[in-house]
């Protein structure tokens, strides 16, 4: 299962990034490749300064080794031998009607002593952050990931909608990170789901991430906006860069052991803004993206 996936997220990150590269006609990605003293290594792509993207990233790691205690306890596992891969992306448009995007797909191992496998799990998801609300955006983004889930299940959409609504959610700021989407781990095996067919659930969802977003980000690349809203997107990247730095396991697991910290980090939006109990104007649309964050809203009938 790990040279499955492992093969099927260098293909995935090779076809996004050639897309992203197309709509935005003049940056590149640059190419990094690592390897981690412990085991391990990945390919870090990242666009900045271009014509659509202000900053991006579409990365892919391959870890295993020792997994540090504090990780087997927030595993709740005994086990320390692990493998894990991944792909994770975040991009941050220039334009603050176009919003940021983040997804994750990824596969976890565990070993015994012996070098069996005694756990192996699944995870991921996509989700949205506007700095201006669109309905139609946030509609289309949730209806394409509905239509992924359904493919598999009528239920999982509803399940990692409501996941993806607790888990991105700044707990300290009583809001959510963003309009959500989806997310799930922990997919395991049971007496009617093999590791092929949950494979075959996170392939689906990483294949159709770029009709959730990119229709989106051609609707708004181009739309005019003043220094007034440049500044607005600034501010709520402040609760982005939060959000990552309190509360997300990924980047969590990365400092914990012993990840590339450019490859962390590179989910950090390059410009942003904290002003003192900055409070938007009653009425404005401002206001009106900030109340629909603090109650997760249902966006298909």
């Amino acid at each position: 299962m790990k040279e499955q996936f492992q093969a099927y997220i260098h293909q995935l990150q090779d076809t996004i990034c050639k897309k992203l590269e197309a709509i935005d006609g003049k940056a590149v990605f640059q190419e990094d490749l690592w390897d981690r003293p412990e085991g391990g290594g990945g390919r870090t792509r990242v666009i900045e300064n271009g014509n659509v993207f202000e900053k991006g990233g579409v990365n892919i790691s391959a870890v295993h080794g020792k997994l540090p205690e504090v990780m087997q306890q927030n595993f709740g596992v005994s086990h320390s031998d692990f493998f894990a891969c991944g792909l994770s992306l975040v991009l941050h448009p220039i334009n603050p009607f176009a919003p940021t995007v983040h997804a994750n797909w990824r596969y976890f191992e565990m070993y015994d002593d012996s070098g069996n496998i005694v756990t192996q799990w699944f995870g991921g998801g996509q989700d949205l952050t506007p700095y201006y609300l669109f309905d139609a955006d946030a509609i289309h983004f949730h209806q394409v990931c509905k239509d992924a889930c359904d493919r598999h299940n009528d239920g999982f959409y509803k399940t990692f909608k409501k996941r993806c609504d607790a888990y991105f959610y700044n707990a300290h700021r009583n809001e959510g990170r963003g309009i959500g989407g989806l997310f799930f781990d922990y997919l395991k095996e049971t007496e009617t789901l093999t590791m092929q067919d949950r494979f075959d659930f996170v392939a689906e969802i990483g294949d159709s991430f770029l009709d959730s977003y990119v229709p989106i980000l051609e609707r708004r690349k181009n739309q005019e906006y003043s220094e007034e809203n440049k500044n607005w997107q600034e501010i709520r990247r402040g609760r982005y860069v939060e959000f990552n730095l309190v509360h997300d396991k990924g980047t969590l697991f990365g400092l914990k052991t012993n990840g590339r910290i450019e490859s962390i980090l590179m989910s950090l939006p390059p410009k942003v803004q904290w002003h003192y109990n900055h409070v938007p104007d009653e009425g404005s649309e401002e206001e009106r993206l900030v109340k629909v964050l603090q109650n997760p809203k249902e966006w298909l009938k």
